[in-house]
Order: C-alpha cells, then structure tokens, then sequence
C-alpha cells in the first residue's frame, strides 16, 4: 500500500444522526429467539429492503455526502451485498453506480446489481485482491464507498447495535459475522460506546479466517483462503489501517466448519423459515457451539439473505446435516 489511512472510530453522536438518517429507508429488524431454552436471539437483517445489514452503512455514507459531490456518482467494491446495496443508494438519489466484483461472485448477486441499473465490473479473484492492496479506487472518478474504512459507513452499520441494546438491554454477547470487517467494526464500536461490558465476538469460516489469524498474529495478514459457502464474508485479508480499530472493539474471534454452516443454514430454513446465505448463518453456528454459561444473553446476527437456489436445494437435501 502506499501509505497507512489513519482511521478512527465513530462517535456516538454520529451513529446516533446514522439512525435518525436512516428512518423510513431501513426496517428495526426484530430479536427472535433461537428457541425457548438457549438464550440466544436471531437478528434478521435478511429483513432489509436488499435483503442484508448493507444498506445501513451504505445509504448512510451516500447521504452524508453534498448533493453536488454525490451526483458525479458512487462505486464501490464487493462480493455481491454492498454493491446491491449501492445500487439501491444510487437509485434512491438518482445517481449512477458502479462496482467491482469478483468473477465468483454468485449469479444471483450479479442479476439484483444490474436490476438497479448499475454498471458491474467482474475481475479475477487474485486480480481483486491485487487492486485492492494497490487502493485501485483512487483512480475513480466517482465518490468511492470503501466497504469497511468508510466512518460513515461504519457509522450506518453501529445503528444495529443501538438497536441490539434498546431491545435487549442485559445482552451479554453479541456474535457478529466477518469479511473485510466494516459492520463488525460498526457494530462492536457503538455496543462498547453504550455498554463496554457487552462481549463481541468475530465469526468466520474455518476456510477464509483472515480476523483469525491476524489476531494470532498480532497484527494485519493476508492469507489463502479456501472455496466457501460464505462468499459474502470471503475476504482473505485484513488491512492494516483496520486492524487497531478491531483491536479495540473486539474481544474474541472464533471459527466454525463448513459443515456446521451448513447444518445451521438448514435449520434456519427449516425451523425459522428464514432464507439467508452462508455468511448470514456464520453467528448462529458460533453461538450454538458455546455454551449458554459461557456466552450467557446471545444476540446473532443474520447479516444477509442473497443465496443461489441451487445452494438451498443442496442444504436442504443433505442428509449428512
């Protein structure tokens, strides 16, 4: 990288205005309770217009914006949920929009980007990751929406934790799925802010766990990641402007098997009757394998819904789950 991006943490006053941006374009997604015995509760951000947590950090850095600046556009890069989330924004505000993506992003994904009529770019794999550590984005032209060092953004995304507090004030942890980072950043900035005994926990998939093990490392690394159920969350690094931001809000990271997503994404379906993909379940499965002393009052968050039918049909016809 060329040069260290000195971040720093919303204020509560500026997640506080997020929330109050954000009336009548986000919903107050309810806390539903896993069952009657585990105390843990689901936060379904599938709820969301775009069907994941984006468009709160998304719409709230577009918004904060001046009008005349925004109207040159906006772009951003993605796995698929922020980029449908900047098209939605740019829609909103009658402004063009562009993303980056990977080539693996699922089609489905691909299909609700064009249907806001936004211009998407598919690149390699590598080639994104390359891009992204040369900051490719500093050649747009557009107003750039970084997806996890944007303040707004983050701001926009702490908005969930004001709501996680005022619905259930004596949680004890709070189980937040991981890819670049931005919404647990958000997240576990606004419960500290408000109650720093709340415990925030990082979840990941075994086969992409860059929070992982960049926390055993004691600092920002990059890894290979493996094929994943979680594509939303597939991002095989943390930035070292990130990282002490994560240090401060974060307590744990943990990981959970591929299978065990798997199993978790079934019982969502079939139990709760709720649709989510494989980053979406990457909380609950968290939170099922510890212990209610443990983690105590759980809240999981179920950060998006966007999924291939194929990928459903085949979980739900897994016998081995």
């Amino acid at each position: 990288m060329s040069f260290m991006e000195k971040l720093s943490l919303p204020s509560l006053q500026e997640i506080e205005a997020a929330k109050k941006r954000l009336e009548n374009i986000t919903v107050h997604t309810p806390l539903l309770k896993y069952d009657e015995t585990n105390q843990i509760y689901l936060k379904p951000e599938t709820l969301q217009p775009v069907k994941s947590f984006k468009l709160r950090g998304v719409f709230n850095a577009a918004a904060c914006l001046p009008k005349e600046q925004r109207e040159k556009g906006l772009t951003t890069m993605s796995s698929g949920n922020t980029a449908i989330a900047l098209g939605w924004t740019g829609r909103f505000f009658g402004v063009p929009a562009k993303t980056y993506v990977p080539e693996t992003t699922p089609i489905i994904k691909i299909e609700t980007m064009e249907s806001y009529g936004m211009e998407v770019v598919k690149m390699p794999y590598d080639e994104m990751v390359e891009w992204i550590n040369e900051r490719g984005w500093e050649k747009e032209s557009a107003n750039f929406i970084h997806p996890w060092h944007n303040r707004d953004l983050q701001a926009g995304h702490g908005t969930m934790g004001l709501e996680i507090l005022a619905d259930l004030q004596d949680v004890e942890t709070v189980y937040v799925p991981v890819g670049g980072g931005g919404l647990i950043t958000g997240v576990g900035n606004a419960l500290k802010l408000v109650n720093p005994e709340v415990r925030v926990v990082g979840v990941e998939s075994e086969a992409c766990a860059s929070l992982y093990h960049s926390f055993d490392a004691g600092k920002a690394v990059q890894i290979h990641g493996s094929e994943t159920i979680c594509d939303g969350s597939n991002v095989p690094m943390i930035t070292e402007e990130l990282y002490p931001l994560l240090r401060r809000v974060v307590d744990d990271s943990v990981t959970v098997s591929e299978k065990d997503v798997k199993k978790t994404l079934k019982v969502l379906m079939m139990k709760h009757k709720l649709i989510v993909e494989g980053s979406g379940a990457l909380a609950t499965a968290a939170a099922l394998h510890e212990s209610v002393e443990g983690r105590g009052k759980s809240v999981c968050i179920i950060s998006g819904g966007s999924i291939d039918p194929e990928k459903i049909v085949s979980v739900l016809t897994d016998l081995n789950l």
